[in-house]
């Protein structure tokens, strides 16, 4: 069996896949897939045509899936969540910086994206490595940050207060389980790579433990300027059957919306993790 062809990507974070068919993977393919996976934090395929089960029956060799409580569901398959964004519909799901899950005690390992239907132009997704955001902090705030705490929540997003599900023709749904709180350490040694990474996020993070409202915002404000930096971001240009692995440890993500009057219909699987620390 040749070997596969792995392309590292200009930009923050990430890799290409090719010279592999997803349909027919053979464990030594997902073996070198896997190392890929945890060496660069995110991987992509082009032109995979999977179905719903063979989609599931990949995510499942990572681990158990997680089914979605909030996005709708693509119709038979309660393990495959719905990311549509309508012709007539402003806003879309995903359109800010965030990280999936950070709101769970045990957070999603990593999301398993697949395009099924993209604007001709537009509907791009950035990506940003948490490792490169750690990495080019001083050595002494690097410090101050080890012996920190954040909260996280799905509330102000999921909850029963947000018009998210109305402005997203109910693409989102049942604010009521928007109970969620989860505290977390503001940098986390990743359980696979054993590097250092930035877990905190604009879209589920609402403070540091301990700390007040003005001065957690000062300083994840902080925090999440360092993160976009120009040289932490990757951007993908979606096409017709590609696929995008995000590692949720280590990496942001945030789907543009730039594709006004056109559809966008993608269906994503997201697998469970492990407690992180």
């Amino acid at each position: 069996m040749k070997d596969l062809d792995i392309k590292e990507l200009d930009g923050g974070v990430g890799a290409e896949i090719h010279g592999v068919d997803l349909q027919k993977l053979s464990n030594s393919e997902f073996a070198s897939i896997r190392d890929a996976f945890v060496k660069y934090g995110l991987i992509f395929f082009r032109e995979q045509p999977i179905s719903p089960e063979q989609h599931i029956e990949f995510a499942e060799r990572w681990g158990e899936i997680n089914i979605n409580r909030f996005f709708a569901k693509v119709e038979g398959y309660d393990q495959i969540a719905e990311v549509l964004k309508e012709k007539d519909q402003e806003l879309n799901i995903g359109g800010a910086w965030h990280t999936d899950h950070s709101y769970d005690d045990i957070p999603a390992m990593g999301s398993i994206l697949v395009a099924k239907e993209v604007p001709d132009q537009g509907g791009d997704t950035l990506f940003a490595n948490m490792y490169k955001a750690y990495e080019n902090l001083s050595d002494g705030f690097k410090e101050t940050l080890s012996n920190l705490k954040a909260i996280h929540s799905s509330r102000h997003v999921f909850g029963e207060q947000s018009s998210y599900g109305e402005q997203t023709n109910n693409q989102i749904r049942n604010p009521e389980l928007a109970t969620q709180d989860a505290i977390h350490p503001v940098i986390i040694t990743h359980p696979e790579s054993g590097k250092k990474a930035l877990y905190v996020n604009p879209s589920f993070t609402i403070g540091i433990e301990g700390w007040s409202k003005e001065e957690s915002r000062a300083l994840l404000d902080f925090l999440y300027s360092q993160a976009v930096s120009e040289e932490n971001i990757t951007r993908f240009k979606w096409k017709k059957d590609s696929i995008a692995f995000w590692d949720n440890r280590c990496t942001w993500h945030y789907a543009l919306n730039d594709y006004p009057g056109k559809r966008r219909l993608m269906h994503r699987i997201t697998v469970e993790g492990s407690k992180i620390s």
